[in-house]
């Protein structure tokens, strides 16, 4: 990538602070992820009874929980759990989405079908859908990311299967078929590069999502094994010390508060850096 390219894509960001401080709570994000062993101060499953509950303090920043282990160490790994989750439901969404919808457009008796189970799909709430399909199939991380992103390929599908009747009636796409191209090359050439842009911003709010629907899972004790730190977990493990020992709830929540609310900014900056209307105001030519 060129350093003018570099600079159009961070102009939305500069434009907008907020934006840019929210990058920073992403790129932090995942740098804990990556390099959790190294940056928490402790064993994050250490159990030292004689600690307990002890307050946020210059040994333990974070404080401890019911079981003597240090919170701050939960929290930083936590945040792998975190985006394994977010990173499995925007491959699933996508993954799934993206053929239904494409294909949906382009075959219309296919697409009646499909759309049609895709509007079942649709009609329960996310967060029910994935309560019901971990009741069946028995809670564990792969069925978590089954679950929300079963969710959430329905609004992929609908979006890319809206953008894609779009494109198919664009007159270069009618030039393309008139001169022969097959469905395949048309896919290829045409319609997936054009969807690329809608999709970047799609993934960043389905992310965003994801990460409050595990961790909503994780609180009712359908989400990941309560013996894996996410951020979920420690908000149902501590919610009996909500008086006793508040800052339990404070850290993994402000986590899972501040990780979505940035992915929606992020999203937002990129919607403006990839709608055409706005290329003038960043100063691309279009």
């Amino acid at each position: 990538m060129s350093s003018n390219s570099a600079t159009l894509w961070l102009k939305p960001f500069i434009a907008r602070p907020i934006a840019l401080a929210g990058l920073g709570v992403i790129l932090a994000t995942v740098l804990a992820a990556a390099f959790a062993p190294w940056l928490s101060p402790y064993d994050p499953y250490a159990i030292d009874p004689l600690i307990r509950l002890t307050p946020p303090n210059v040994t333990h920043w974070f404080g401890t929980d019911q079981f003597g282990r240090d919170t701050l160490s939960r929290t930083i790994h936590s945040a792998r759990m975190a985006l394994l989750i977010g990173s499995g439901v925007v491959v699933f969404a996508l993954a799934t989405g993206v053929p239904a919808g494409v294909l949906s457009a382009l075959f219309p008796r296919l697409g009646h079908l499909l759309m049609r189970m895709v509007d079942v799909l649709m009609a329960f709430p996310t967060l029910l859908l994935a309560l019901g399909l971990i009741v069946v199939l028995s809670p564990s991380v792969a069925t978590v990311i089954l679950a929300i992103g079963l969710g959430y390929m329905t609004t992929t599908t609908r979006i890319v299967y809206g953008l894609t009747l779009r494109l198919r009636a664009e007159t270069y796409v009618e030039a393309s078929r008139s001169m022969g191209a097959g469905t395949v090359w048309l896919i290829s050439r045409h319609i997936l590069p054009n969807l690329v842009s809608p999709l970047l911003v799609q993934a960043s709010f389905v992310f965003a999502f994801a990460q409050l629907g595990a961790a909503s899972l994780d609180f009712l004790g359908l989400g990941a094994p309560p013996e894996i730190p996410s951020w979920g977990n420690m908000l149902a493990e501590s919610r009996t010390f909500i008086t006793r020992a508040p800052w339990l709830l404070f850290f993994p929540g402000m986590m899972i508060v501040a990780t979505a609310f940035s992915l929606n900014l992020v999203g937002d900056a990129l919607r403006d850096r990839l709608d055409p209307r706005f290329r003038q105001v960043f100063g691309e030519k279009g």
